[in-house]
């Protein structure tokens, strides 16, 4: 998703509300101190009737999902997920798990990453972890200083999400540190089997000269109590000391077979001990199911697309995969997680 300008995921205006098709949806801007730019972001939120139809996500490649733009806010206390997307994506290609966890009763607020979206993408710089922890830590910051979301957020019920390099920044949030070493040596190895690996290389990202400091540092958010890491990747080589200090509360959903998911490899290189971080975790595995199966919907043509412009298989599942029934796991398992009602 890192080559196709078609896959800057918009969103599709269709005329009049419709009081029960979908979520409120709203759009934000933050000034933040650790970019040059404005970190973008949205709100998908329980609501009331009214609100401008839309379909957040609709494009040639993408099934948009249905949300309100500015909708009013369903009276209520409701938890809060902060959600990240993978390297080279946006905050608009999880809207089928935002706005389902908005329709459980959640407000769920994501942004896109400063170089690391489709159309904003600096490998160089988006190895920066640190840096998605702190745009998810400016957009909590936003809900609990705006009167409109702070009176309807349940301060007991935060939780950090993410799929693909999101679920490292989600990890992070709760406690994961991070292992340069581990990282730089894994890439040494595998570069000729590792996708993002082999992409460092190419863009001539040392990742063995990278800020050490920065990049093992702890980014905990005191105010996060739960995590939920979707196939989450970008940070091999993790040892026992870089989980000692985590939330009570994490759920890692790996998508497919042990040779195609993400989670085997997360806490450690491959053939190592997965298990670093299992004890008193949560864990579920989707088959058939592979890991950009937790991306929107295809159109029928979407493969086609890409398979023209060259870019990523993201439409490609393994057979027998209902992509849609796999978004509704997931967002059971997260709904559950978070104690909201079925």
């Amino acid at each position: 998703m890192k080559r196709l300008a078609i896959l800057a995921v918009s969103v599709a205006f269709n005329g009049a509300a419709l009081a029960d098709d979908g979520p409120g949806f709203t759009r934000f801007t933050l000034d933040v101190a650790h970019h040059d730019t404005p970190v973008e972001g949205a709100v998908w939120y329980p609501a009331d009737a009214g609100g401008e139809r839309l379909e957040v996500g609709e494009n040639a490649v993408f099934v948009g999902v249905p949300a309100r733009k500015d909708a009013v806010l369903s009276e209520g206390r409701y938890p809060v997920v902060l959600l990240s997307h993978g390297l080279g994506g946006r905050v608009r290609t999880l809207a089928w798990l935002a706005a389902g966890l908005a329709e459980r009763g959640a407000i769920v607020i994501g942004v896109n990453h400063p170089n690391s979206t489709t159309l904003d993408l600096d490998l160089r710089q988006a190895v920066d972890h640190w840096t998605r922890a702190r745009d998810l830590q400016a957009a909590l910051d936003y809900l609990l200083e705006e009167p409109r979301w702070l009176e309807s957020v349940d301060q007991s019920r935060i939780m950090a999400a993410g799929f693909s390099f999101g679920g490292w920044t989600a990890l992070s949030m709760g406690g994961v540190t991070g292992h340069q070493a581990g990282f730089a040596a894994y890439c040494e190895e595998f570069v000729h089997q590792d996708s993002v690996c082999r992409d460092l290389a190419r863009a001539d990202v040392d990742l063995r000269v990278l800020d050490v400091d920065r990049w093992n540092a702890s980014y905990r958010d005191g105010r996060v109590a739960a995590v939920a890491a979707i196939d989450p990747w970008l940070h091999p080589g993790l040892q026992a000391s870089n989980v000692t200090d985590l939330v009570d509360n994490i759920l890692l959903i790996g998508l497919g077979s042990a040779s195609e998911r993400n989670l085997t490899r997360v806490f450690g290189v491959p053939d190592s001990n997965p298990s670093i971080l299992m004890s008193g975790v949560s864990k579920e595995i989707i088959v058939p199911a592979r890991h950009f199966t937790a991306l929107l919907t295809c159109k029928p043509s979407g493969a086609a697309i890409l398979k023209e412009e060259g870019d990523d298989p993201v439409c490609d599942d393994p057979q027998g995969t209902d992509r849609g029934a796999v978004h509704r796991r997931i967002v059971s398992l997260i709904a559950g997680q978070l104690g909201l009602d079925d």
